[in-house]
This record gives C-alpha cells, sequence and structure tokens, in this order.
C-alpha cells in the first residue's frame, strides 16, 4: 500500500518511531529498532552518547545515521534556553560536510514528577529554533489552540501526549487528539503514554499520522517481542482508519445477511403438531 508518512519533505514508509532510551543495552537497542520497523530514532542528548564523550561506545556506530533518521530531542530540559542550547549542540553532533542536521524533538518539560509539557516555554523555544532553521517536530499537550499556535509558528509535525510519559496509561483524551488531527496542517503523532499495542492502533485508528514510544517497548519483559508487536499494531491501525469503521450504533435491526432469496422456513402443519 502506498501511505508514506511525510514529515519535513522528506517520505518515510514506517509511521513507527522509537526512542533509543532505557534498554540493558545498545546491541538489544539495535535489535528492538529492527523489530520495530522504525526508520525515525530519537535520541536523548544529554542521556546517550553519540560522540559527545570520548572513550565510550556510541550509539552512532550501532545505528549508523546512514541507516537511521536520527531525531535528537531535549529530554531533561525545563527551560526554553536550556533546550534551545541542547539543539544546537545536536545539529553540530550530527551534522556532516554534505548535509545539515536540522530535524529536532523539542519538549520542555513542566516538572520531574509528571513530565507534563510547559507550553509557553515551548511555545518560546519553538519560536527561536524554527527561527534558526530547525525543522521541529514538538511534544506538546493535548490543547487543540496550543498545537495550533506552533503550527503557525512553523514547527513541522505536532505531538501530543496521550498520557504521562512512561506511565503506559494510552489514551485518556481521544477527543481532544481528534480536535488536533482534525485542524492541523502538519502531521500529528501521539507521543507519550503507550503502554501496549492496542494503544497504539487506537491512536492510528483516531487518524493519527504515527506514533512516538519508548518505555511500551524498552520496559516490556520482551523488547525485541514488543517492538514487532508495535509495528504490527501501527499498521493494521492506520488501514483501519484508511479502510473507515462502520458507523456506532446502540442496536441494529439490520441483518448481517441479506433477506432477499431467503428459502423459506417449513411451517409444521397441524397434523405434524
Amino acid at each position: 500500500m502506498n501511505d508514506p508518512l511525510i514529515i519535513a519533505g522528506k517520505t518515510y514508509s514506517s509511521r513507527l518511531l522509537v526512542g533509543t532510551g532505557k534498554y540493558k543495552d545498545f546491541d538489544e537497542t539495535r535489535a528492538a529498532v529492527d523489530a520495530s520497523g522504525a526508520e525515525i530514532v530519537t535520541v536523548a542528548i544529554r542521556r546517550t552518547n553519540i560522540g559527545q564523550s570520548a572513550g565510550e561506545p556510541s550509539l552512532l556506530d550501532y545505528l549508523p545515521p546512514a541507516q537511521f533518521t536520527y531525531l535528537p530531542n531535549t529530554a531533561g530540559c525545563y527551560t526554553a534556553e536550556d533546550a534551545v542550547r541542547t539543539l544546537r549542540l545536536a545539529r553540530e553532533l550530527l551534522s556532516t560536510e554534505a548535509r545539515r542536521h536540522d530535524l529536532v524533538k523539542l519538549e520542555v518539560l513542566g516538572d520531574p514528577q509528571t513530565l507534563f509539557p510547559n507550553m509557553p516555554e515551548t511555545l518560546k523555544a519553538a519560536e527561536t529554533l524554527v527561527k534558526e532553521g530547525f525543522e521541529v517536530m514538538v511534544y506538546c499537550s493535548d490543547d487543540p489552540i496550543q498545537a495550533r499556535m506552533l503550527e503557525e509558528l512553523g514547527c513541522v509535525a505536532v505531538m501530543p501526549l496521550a498520557s504521562i510519559i512512561g506511565s503506559g496509561m494510552g489514551i485518556l483524551n481521544p477527543r481532544n487528539l481528534r480536535l488536533i488531527i482534525d485542524n492541523a496542517k502538519v502531521p500529528v503523532l501521539v507521543d507519550a503514554g503507550v503502554g501496549t499495542a492496542s494503544d497504539a492502533a487506537i491512536a492510528m485508528e483516531l487518524g493519527c499520522d504515527a506514533v512516538l514510544m519508548n518505555s511500551a517497548i524498552s520496559h516490556a519483559r520482551n523488547p525485541v517481542l514488543m517492538a514487532s508487536a508495535m509495528k504490527k499494531a501501527v499498521q493494521a491501525g492506520r488501514e483501519a482508519f484508511l479502510a473507515g469503521r462502520m458507523p456506532r450504533k446502540l442496536y441494529s435491526a439490520e441483518p448481517s445477511s441479506p433477506q432477499s432469496g431467503m428459502i423459506a422456513a417449513a411451517v409444521p402443519s397441524r397434523q405434524a403438531a
């Protein structure tokens, strides 16, 4: 099925984006990413070595940038200034002589307990990054107005949370997500809160363009197997969305099979009775 995901002008065949943190080692990271079929991988610049720590194992050796699109993020940042500084560093680390790396994931957190986005700081950082030529995919609240403001600033994708980061609680507010999806002109990705395959399928059935997850895979008892399940769930959810589900009804008086051409049932005679 020719149904590509397009972000910042680039085409991807997979609608599942995965994180690279919280695995037991880089070997497991690579195995899970392969099983997921993901082409875009996120990396927390403050927590994962991609060249800034000389002498230590680098994620770049296990997930070569020639094979995967890196999406550096600002996990652990609580101010716009901190987030902008982190992504400037990411661009320096990932850029080559042939190509500057501009695709980034912005997240500015409000507090360390809930990890909800600080939207005033997020908007401030987004404005600065867009002006500096970054292609900003942005983690945000499930507020349709905030999502629209980020789009108007020039963000290439909005990424509303399904529920608290790392909670695995699934999609708590599908109605707000639908409001964002129905009005957005850029891709909408569910980011945070997915716990299992059914959550990913629901997100896609709602009309999300893609799903981003980390903990749901890395914290599973078998991360590689869960990554495979998530790949299938995203594909199935997308196909269901494109197919168009049947209308919901309290009950239906229509038979599931046509009545025309039915063989008439024999009416028992009195004598037989």
